[in-house]
């Protein structure tokens, strides 16, 4: 058993940074040592079944594997559960703590102790890492733990991580309402006056279950801190609205300040002070007026509230029904069985007469289990003691109930009859059904929001390798003494501002460097001097110049610190594609320029690396807004026209992210494909090289990617496959044998001897007509087997499509299709029916392991003339063996004896 013990009287903090360890160590449970805050309590009463809590008294201390120890380093914090550090079988003690400069006494085999506002923090960084993701009552529990801990972030010791945490966790489905009951930010020492008035002085009325309450307070100038003392008055008093008006004399004249709380559903408090001029949320609000009158916009406000409020879900909207039940004489065992089996929390236990009679929960089970009272009736141990509620019972009253006598299933009775059931998990669902949609609409924008004010600079330091930030600090330098600047430029830069997790490293293995030199009048040739530079300092690295386009790689492979790197280094320039498809001709130019030639503005964003602003973000084109609104968006018209490979490109990133390309630039695709400006430069030019090797190269990123079938489909749905060739579609067929096709890969390509994506790519052109097969695969410079492949494919096909039908002996079905390498075989199988593809695959699986019984030295040892006629011999005793007519070595000599005599 492994365990996650929080200190006695657990607050918010420990309560969520042990939900959190719960995703990290599976299986394991909590153990609240000794109580717990009052406010996490009244939390628990409601929430207790979302988490994995356990009794102390249940637990036997013999199977207790590790602990895990939150929000404190001391021992005697821990209660009665301390003695269990010093049991001799513990494998793990862990520590997580965010306490500097305490001396513990627990003697932990790890420690996670950092300067955080709250040990849920560290949590949460783990979670991202790990890539976990919550359930909105665990991001609940825990930003109330970073909450409560760090004043919600207000705190003198609360940190970016918190913020980012907190930020994290919204993503996650963090419920805002059940945040905002169960926080205490503090009052000042004039708040507390006034909520001692306000108590005193607040006026109610009930309508649909719900309580609603106002109040006016008097003084002699503006309070600030108002909203905080209406929370205050929210929290203390239960209600479910409150309308809050402070009036004080300002300048001469009188001023009316409101401040507005709702928690009932659908009420729009913004709606409704926006009509005095006012306006907020639409659970909080305010408004300020001057010389009206105070008692008559406190109507007119609590009337409006009254016209908002919904009629509340009753039970019977809410209940589970029909009811599963138990009679009183099941054993605990039993009961368990049936808990485990339907996932429940509870079971309503009847008599033979199906009246209710009890409850039994899932801690009263485990507790009967710990001590042996497995095959006890659950009558024993079952509450009698039952609050019940009918179908007409109201959401407020329920939760009341929950809350006040810690009752996690309510049942429904009417007619006394168990009609239904209603738990906690009922009740949240109802609660979550609202804020949660609103989290998700919102936390998308947030997290892009939130990374791109961070110090990038910083931020990539943070994510990679130190030898790799060394590199990328010493190339800067390089660029400074020749007076230039130096930028990261394309998916590193993305990929920084993509990433979700505040302490994830990037993986990099390509980096794209680009000189800024125009101001110094450096030409074309800066990259290749700077990549010069580099390699005298990095003597490991093997240097390419590509001299026409006047850039230089540094490659290391299998670097004991930078491992298979490779990094571009050119000059800022600008290009011109003197026809569509060609090769662009380049100049050197402005980084503003050099951003602007790329394919989609997601790519088009700089990090400059050298002083004086280094970590500055340049995003000329409005790619961080494409990045925060997931979508691909081209850069200009002509792009796709320019260069057809950036429909692929353009594909690929939306297919791999997961984004979906902008409507005009999906016009612009369609534009560019339906014009028939390809076929024209490819008739025109001898060489389209974005029609031939770069459309090769993107063909080779696509197919080898474990998305590869999904960017197929887009492709086609934009026409795009057109581009290979113009007949080329995904159509049913095509689809089947790429499914056919996997399966052969993982059948009979075990050892992955073949380049998987280029027999993709095969079967891809082996399904246009024969005569264009050849050419197609000429166009796009495949290897030589692979073009003589698809050339001979028709003829192939044709002649195992004819032959192998007629082949009745597993001799004949070898001798045909072992003239065939496996790759040809393949792309026959899955062009061709059932039953030829059946005889090929048991040719792969069966016949084809079949050795002879028999070898030439076994001839030589036979007194058999070595000659010619070995070949033709053992063929025949494969052929016999195959068929089935010997079986072994001895009917094999038998054999060569019969037809063979020397």
């Amino acid at each position: 058993m492994d365990l996650i013990l929080c200190h006695t009287t657990a607050d918010f903090d420990a309560l969520g940074a042990a939900v959190g360890l719960t995703r990290l160590l599976p299986g394991s449970k909590i153990v609240l040592t000794g109580g717990s805050h009052p406010a996490v309590r009244d939390f628990l009463a409601l929430h207790r079944d979302e988490y994995s809590l356990i009794e102390r008294r249940s637990v036997n201390s013999e199977t207790i594997r590790s602990l895990t120890v939150v929000d404190t380093q001391q021992r005697d914090r821990l209660g009665k559960a301390a003695q269990w550090l010093d049991l001799p079988n513990l494998r793990e003690i862990i520590v997580y703590d965010h306490h500097l400069g305490q001396e513990s006494d627990i003697s932990a085999t790890r420690s996670h102790i950092s300067s955080v506002g709250a040990t849920t923090t560290l949590i949460v960084e783990q979670l991202q890492q790990q890539q976990i993701s919550l359930t909105p009552a665990e991001a609940t529990v825990m930003a109330l733990g970073i909450h409560v801990d760090t004043g919600s972030l207000t705190f003198d010791q609360s940190t970016p991580r918190d913020a980012l945490a907190l930020a994290w966790l919204m993503q996650q489905g963090t419920s805002l309402s059940v945040i905002s009951n169960y926080r205490d930010p503090g009052l000042s020492l004039q708040l507390q006056q006034l909520l001692t008035e306000a108590l005193e002085n607040l006026e109610y009325l009930c309508l649909h279950g719900y309580t609603v309450a106002w109040v006016t307070l008097k003084t002699e100038a503006f309070v600030p801190g108002l909203s905080s003392l209406a929370s205050e008055l929210v929290e203390l008093t239960e209600i479910d609205a409150l309308i809050l008006a402070n009036e004080y004399l300002g300048k001469g004249d009188s001023r009316l300040t409101v401040i507005g709380r709702s928690q009932i559903p659908k009420t729009n408090l913004n709606r409704l002070f926006q009509l005095l001029g006012g306006g907020g949320h639409s659970q909080a609000a305010s408004l300020n007026l001057r010389k009206v009158n105070s008692q008559a916009i406190l109507k007119q406000l609590i009337d409006g509230i009254k016209a908002q409020i919904p009629h509340p879900p009753t039970a019977r909207n809410l209940m589970s029904s029909p009811v599963r039940t138990i009679l009183p004489e099941t054993t605990i065992a039993e009961a368990q069985r049936i808990l485990l089996r339907y996932g429940q929390s509870g079971l309503s236990v009847v008599n033979t007469q199906g009246q209710l009679v009890g409850i039994i929960s899932r801690r009263d089970i485990d507790i009967a289990l710990h001590h042996g009272f497995s095959h006890a009736p659950v009558k024993g141990y079952m509450t009698t003691n039952l609050k019940t509620i009918t179908p007409n019972t109201t959401l407020p009253q329920i939760e009341s109930l929950m809350v006040t006598y810690d009752i996690g299933r309510l049942p429904v009775l009417e007619n006394e009859q168990l009609v239904g059931i209603v738990s906690r998990t009922d009740v949240l669902r109802e609660l979550h059904q609202n804020s949660a949609e609103l989290v998700v609409l919102s936390s998308e924008s947030q997290s892009l929001l939130i990374n791109q004010h961070l110090g990038l600079s910083t931020e990539l330091q943070n994510k990679l390798a130190p030898r790799l930030w060394q590199l990328l600090t010493t190339a800067s330098q390089e660029a400074e003494k020749r007076g230039w600047h130096l930028y990261l430029v394309g998916g590193a830069v993305r990929d920084l501002l993509l990433a979700k997790e505040a302490s994830a490293t990037l993986m990099i293995k390509d980096i794209d460097l680009v000189v800024d030199g125009f101001h110094k009048s450096a030409d074309v040739g800066a990259g290749v001097e700077l990549a010069k530079a580099l390699q005298q300092i990095y003597p490991t690295a093997r240097l390419e110049i590509h001299g026409a386009f006047q850039t230089a790689a540094l490659l290391w492979h299998k670097d004991p610190e930078l491992d298979s790197l490779w990094v571009d280094i050119a000059t800022a320039r600008t290009e011109f594609y003197p026809y569509p498809a060609a090769n662009p001709e380049v100049e050197a130019s402005s980084i503003r320029q050099d951003l602007y030639r790329r394919d989609f503005t997601i790519n088009a964003l700089a990090l400059r690396l050298t002083n004086a602003r280094a970590g500055e973000l340049l995003d000329f084109f409005g790619g961080l807004l494409d990045l925060q609104a997931k979508q691909i968006r081209v850069l200009h018209a002509n792009s796709f026209i320019e260069d057809p490979t950036r429909i692929y490109r353009g594909v690929r990133f939306a297919v791999r992210f997961g984004f979906h390309i902008e409507p005009q630039t999906e016009e612009f695709i369609r534009y560019a494909i339906n014009s028939g400006v390809y076929d024209r430069t490819a008739q025109e030019n001898s060489r389209t090289p974005a029609l031939q090797t770069r459309l090769k190269t993107e063909l080779k990123h696509i197919l080898e990617a474990p998305y590869w079938k999904s960017a197929l489909q887009l492709l086609d749905n934009l026409g795009a496959l057109q581009c290979i060739h113009a007949t080329l579609k995904l159509d049913v067929e095509l689809l089947r044998q790429l499914h056919l096709l996997e399966r052969c890969l993982r059948r009979f390509d075990l050892q992955s001897t073949l380049i998987h994506w280029e027999i993709r790519l095969e079967a891809l052109i082996a399904h246009l007509a024969p005569q264009y097969r050849a050419k197609v695969a000429k166009n796009l410079q495949l290897p030589e087997d692979s073009i003589e492949r698809l050339q001979n494919f028709a003829s192939a096909q044709t002649d195992v499509m004819e032959s192998l039908p007629k082949s009745q002996r597993p001799s004949q079905v070898v001798q045909l299709l072992r003239e065939y390498d496996l790759p040809m075989l393949i792309l026959i199988a899955v062009q061709s029916p059932r039953e030829i593809r059946h005889q090929i695959w048991e040719y792969f699986t069966v016949w084809a392991n079949v050795q002879p019984l028999l070898n030439g030295n076994d001839l030589k040892k036979l007194a058999y003339k070595p000659g010619p006629q070995y070949r033709q011999i053992l063929d025949n005793v494969l052929a016999a063996s195959l068929d089935g007519v010997i079986k072994d070595r001895t009917e094999a000599e038998e054999f060569l004896a019969q037809h063979y005599p020397k």
